[in-house]
This record gives C-alpha cells, sequence and structure tokens, in this order.
C-alpha cells in the first residue's frame, strides 16, 4: 500500500448530486471499496474523519485517510472555459496498480478540470 494525495478540480456548474456521484466513483475506482461521500457541502472536514483518528474508511484494496472539500474557487486562468472551479482534496492508502488506473480514468472523465495524484 502507497499512501497518496489527490487533488482536484470539478466544474463549479455541476449540481451536488452529479459531484457526489462523480466523487463516489473516483474513490472507489482508486480504493476499491463501497465508500460514500456524505452530502453535507458546507462542511470543510467531513464526518467520515470524526471518531476514527487516521483510519478513516477501510477497503478491500486501500482506504481514505482525509477528505476535505474546499468548495468554488476562482481559476488563475481558464481552463476548458471554466474561470471557476470545485476543488476536492483527498488523502488516500491505496495499491499502486489502482493509482495507475486511475489516471486514465481522470483523463477521459469531461467533468475533471485538472487532477494531481502524488505520491506522499
Amino acid at each position: 500500500m502507497n499512501s497518496y494525495y489527490l487533488t482536484l478540480v470539478l466544474k463549479s456548474d455541476l449540481e451536488e448530486k452529479e459531484r457526489k456521484a462523480l466523487l463516489d466513483g473516483v474513490v472507489k475506482r482508486l480504493v476499491g471499496n463501497k465508500h460514500s461521500l456524505p452530502s453535507d457541502e458546507g462542511k470543510h472536514s467531513l464526518p467520515s474523519d470524526e471518531g476514527k483518528g487516521d483510519k478513516g474508511d477501510e477497503g478491500d484494496q486501500g482506504k481514505v485517510v482525509k477528505e476535505d472539500f474546499w468548495g468554488n474557487k476562482d481559476l488563475a486562468y481558464p481552463i476548458k472555459r471554466q474561470s471557476k472551479g470545485f476543488y476536492a482534496h483527498f488523502e488516500i492508502s491505496a495499491d499502486p496498480k489502482g493509482a495507475k488506473g486511475l489516471d486514465k480514468t481522470l483523463k477521459l472523465e469531461e467533468d475533471i478540470l485538472r487532477y494531481l495524484l502524488v505520491r506522499r
């Protein structure tokens, strides 16, 4: 298992349901479990972190250690004709094979403006 930071910039005009489904799919792809994100958009640190220390949600191939939604922010320059983006940050422990496959998935997803997957 390797530890990763995953930061995503999504289109800001996505509805909450679409955004939640997209983020769930990305996390499931990398971690390989039945992880789901809470729908409370206003919180920056999500309830999955509370009471569990740094253990997070454990799955078959990995776990989500921490999730943060940074919300809608102005972009420094337009990306795909978008001037704002919704930022989401994850700290993940996952299998390296899952990380390699995720790169292709993230490139093909139209609603993801930018992403950064870094091994800690």
